[in-house]
């Protein structure tokens, strides 16, 4: 029975490495509120100045796309209580050509009331983490993160840019599909990834345990809409509050006293590290320790009662993991509808090609027939012009009037000038003198 267990125990703890920290998330079972908490979600302060954020089906709407100037805010109420997490948010910017604003993912001490609505330019002193998501300089969109231990006012300063410790350029505005930030904590280094792209990582920076998880918009004049579709937070182990918390619903208070008082050292059958994802069990003992038959049955029901609660842990560890491979199959499924519907945009590209095809093809016969009529009008002016030219000379000829008579009248007249001039001198001098 130990060796099964065993077994069992090390082939669940090699296959479940995060687990979901429910308190400080949602938007990962679908619906954001529950049926008799709409317009809330739970473990969440939600607030807002001006226009209150809209808590729809699958997002939040903390600010809309009008009007302007507005600010809203989500703080866990709960305290992130991982050396080692994950962080995913899940967010969409839409908005005008020239829209503007800024969105900022926290994990602050306090941060409810240390930060509230602030942007990262108007926070003053808070400690913790920010990632501020914006067009800064006029590029297209850029991530920063930003660190204070709670001694630097942002408010007063001119400029917090150079307080920067780590920054990508990413064009984040209308998209059309959300955008994921993942912010992810180990034992050696702390990272950013925008989209599955390493945005920056650094191997000093290591944020401590008792810090809020929050997401704050700010928006000008002229906004864009800032959408959140999820928060999740995963664990590589359970802490020791859902630990204890199993433990006072499973236990008696006497057998809890008794389990607590051997619960410092790892379970031996195993054979490997103390697992926190499990109780441990009661020490090993020497068989000549238990002289009675009473002895033998408490140890018997002590480490039965402890087998019990480790495959509870393991059923529960496997629950979770199921419920997340859920979220992560309707996901993949909501990928894939999207990638068909991107798929059949290709269908209407091949629809206008054909359709470019066939009117290069009425072009190309246009072109033939008109070139075609072209070449017979040039043979027809060509045949007309060589038959008009050759009858030309003999038509101009033909048309132009005859000069002979003009010639004859002219000749004629002149003669009967002359004529009548002979004849009046001769009748002149033919004629008698007279004389005075």
């Amino acid at each position: 029975m130990r060796v099964t267990v065993a077994a069992l125990l090390a082939v669940v703890t090699a296959s479940a490495q995060q687990i979901l920290v429910s308190d400080l998330s949602f938007g990962y079972q679908g619906r954001l509120s529950a049926p008799g908490n709409r317009g809330k979600i739970d473990n969440f302060a939600i607030a807002g100045s001006g226009v209150p954020p809209q808590v729809l089906s699958n997002k939040v709407i903390l600010t809309p796309v009008s009007p302007g100037n507005q600010r809203a805010s989500i703080w866990s109420e709960k305290q992130l209580q991982e050396t080692e997490w994950v962080a995913d948010v899940d967010l969409r910017a839409n908005g005008p050509e020239r829209g503007g604003g800024n969105l900022n993912i926290w994990l602050a001490n306090d941060g409810e009331r240390q930060v509230g609505q602030s942007s990262i330019y108007s926070v003053g002193k808070f400690e913790g983490l920010a990632l501020v998501i914006d067009a800064h300089g006029g590029s297209g969109g850029m991530l920063r993160a930003f660190l204070n231990d709670g001694t630097i006012d942002y408010g007063t300063r001119s400029s917090v840019d150079e307080l920067a410790f780590g920054h990508c350029l990413y064009s984040y505005r209308n998209l059309g599909r959300p955008s994921q930030v993942k912010m992810k904590q180990s034992r050696d280094i702390f990272k950013v990834e925008i989209d599955g792209r390493l945005c920056f990582e650094s191997d000093k920076v290591s944020m401590p345990q008792g810090y809020k998880f929050g997401i704050t918009a700010a928006t000008p004049d002229n906004p864009d809409s800032f959408e959140i579709f999820k928060l999740v937070v995963m664990s590589d182990r359970t802490t020791p509050s859902d630990r204890s918390n199993y433990r006072t619903r499973q236990q008696q208070p006497k057998r809890e006293a008794n389990a607590n008082a051997n619960a410092n050292n790892a379970n031996s059958n195993i054979g490997t590290e103390p697992l926190e994802d499990f109780d441990d069990g009661p020490l090993d003992e020497d068989p000549d320790v238990f002289q009675t038959s009473k002895m033998q049955f408490q140890d018997l029901h002590n480490r039965l009662q402890s087998t019990n609660h480790q495959l509870s842990s393991v059923y529960r560890s496997v629950s979770r993991h199921h419920q997340l491979d859920e979220q992560r199959h309707n996901e993949m499924k909501g990928l894939l509808n999207d990638f068909r519907a991107e798929f059949g945009k290709f269908d209407k590209i091949a629809a206008m090609e054909q359709k470019i095809n066939n009117m290069e093809k009425e072009i190309r016969g246009l072109r033939n027939e008109l070139g075609k009529k072209m070449r017979d009008n040039e043979r027809n002016v060509k045949g007309f012009l060589n038959d008009h030219h050759a009858t030309l000379s003999q038509t101009l000829l033909d048309s132009v009037p005859g000069h002979g008579k003009l010639i004859w009248i002219f000749v004629g007249t002149q003669v009967l000038v002359v004529a009548a001039y002979v004849a009046y001198k001769r009748r002149r001098a033919n004629s008698p003198k007279k004389f005075l």
